[in-house]
């Protein structure tokens, strides 16, 4: 079976670190989902703790600098979730011609993350 793919707009209301964040889910029609965490999918960044402290704050905060506070869409796939009972998202994030662009995909551009698969 073919795994559907879900899209709602949403806030983000907090930046855990390079690939987690927390948001509030517009399901449509009044209906809201508040402080839901999102893994982004396909992707991981180094973490905050560790030999790796440096990159993984230094990912965290790309991260927020692009996404926090804002309105984004958010693509997940129904119902799968992962070790730690976060949804698998891709964000997308309208730039300021209007198109939209894949922020998983840019935290890789950019070398704040790599690609994997989760």
């Amino acid at each position: 079976m073919d795994k559907q793919l879900y899209h709602y707009r949403a806030k983000v209301i907090s930046v855990y670190d390079g690939d987690t964040c927390t948001l509030d889910i517009d399901l449509g029609l009044h209906t809201w989902i508040r402080g839901e965490k999102i893994r982004l999918n396909r992707i991981n960044a180094p973490e905050l703790k560790g030999k790796e402290r440096n990159k993984g704050l230094a990912s965290r905060d790309f991260l927020k600098s692009l996404i926090l506070d804002k309105e984004i869409i958010i693509e997940t796939i129904k119902d799968t979730k992962e070790k730690f009972g976060r949804y698998l998202g891709e964000i997308w994030l309208k730039d300021k011609n209007g198109n939209f662009i894949n922020i998983n995909d840019e935290m890789v551009k950019h070398k704040f993350a790599k690609y994997q698969k989760y």
